[in-house]
């Protein structure tokens, strides 16, 4: 069985493991040298201390570069890095409430909400009953409205508040700029 990063990756021909006898050559600089031998190729390139890279093995006749193989190779690791860079992670971040918070803890919490939703994740804000709480679940929605009215300006509800057993679920998520 082959590892899963050898085979998603593509297999580059360089110098002697070219094995077909023409080649439609490029200069390091661009220019088209034309059709010529593999081994007049593999020469031209020897000569100025470069290696012949398949470029297009698709082609008839496949299409060689002459060109320095280990800055080539080193080029496209850090194009493949940048796009690697460049990928957003958004996250669901949660935060968890009772029927029965107090108004700094409230605060922190919502300010929390705040901050994940600036950097772009969104946010499952639940609120869970315990004990007698359960006789007022009313309370539990208040609270929640109040989190999603607080974070308005920046949030948009997703989900709207749902009960779940014990639990009152409800997901915010980043409000779009138009």
């Amino acid at each position: 069985m082959r590892d899963r990063k050898t085979s998603s990756r593509s297999f580059v021909r360089v110098n002697l493991k070219i094995r077909v006898p023409q080649v439609r050559c490029v200069g390091s600089d661009g220019e088209m040298l034309g059709v010529m031998k593999t081994s007049d190729a593999m020469r031209l390139a020897q000569d100025i201390g470069q290696d012949l890279v398949e470029i297009s093995p698709g082609a008839e006749p496949p299409v060689c570069r002459i060109m320095d193989f280990g800055q080539y190779r080193y080029r496209e690791s850090m194009k493949r890095k940048q796009t690697r860079k460049q990928q957003v992670n958004r996250q669901v971040k949660e935060i968890k409430f009772h029927a029965n918070v107090a108004e700094h803890d409230y605060q922190t919490k919502v300010n929390h909400i705040r901050k994940f939703l600036e950097k772009g994740h969104k946010v499952k804000v639940s609120l869970a009953f315990r004990g007698r709480e359960n006789a007022h679940r009313e309370l539990g929605f208040e609270v929640i409205n109040k989190v999603i009215e607080d974070c308005s300006d920046i949030a948009a509800t997703d989900m709207a508040p749902k009960l779940m057993g014990r639990n009152i679920i409800c997901m915010l998520g980043v409000r779009s700029k138009k």
